[in-house]
């Protein structure tokens, strides 16, 4: 084994409480993106279930994209992944930052 080679978990703690494998992640290629498919994803790779690039190739995502996920789930929690509330969650995180 090298040095470098971590010990991945065989589960983790999804959004929703319930255990997460890679094989109840959601399929590769999925394009249709509901708020619990990202949440999964993202708890994934915190938990170290699979990696930032190993997400964003199996789902064809950006860097970015993945990054705006994170970052929503960390300001809002999972109704921050809502498409028609990004903005609404943007606006009041922006006005949380000011006080």
């Amino acid at each position: 084994m090298f040095e470098n080679q971590k010990i991945r978990p065989a589960q983790v703690v999804g959004p929703l409480g319930e255990p997460l494998t890679l094989d109840s992640l959601p399929p590769a290629g999925t394009t249709r993106w509901v708020v619990r498919r990202k949440a999964e994803v993202v708890a994934a790779v915190n938990g170290g279930l699979m990696t930032v690039d190993e997400a964003c190739q199996r789902y064809a995502l950006t860097l970015e994209e993945f990054a705006s996920w994170q970052r929503a789930v960390d300001r809002s929690g999972m109704p921050g992944l809502r498409v028609t509330r990004i903005q609404h969650y943007k606006s009041l995180y922006e006005r949380q930052q000011k006080y």
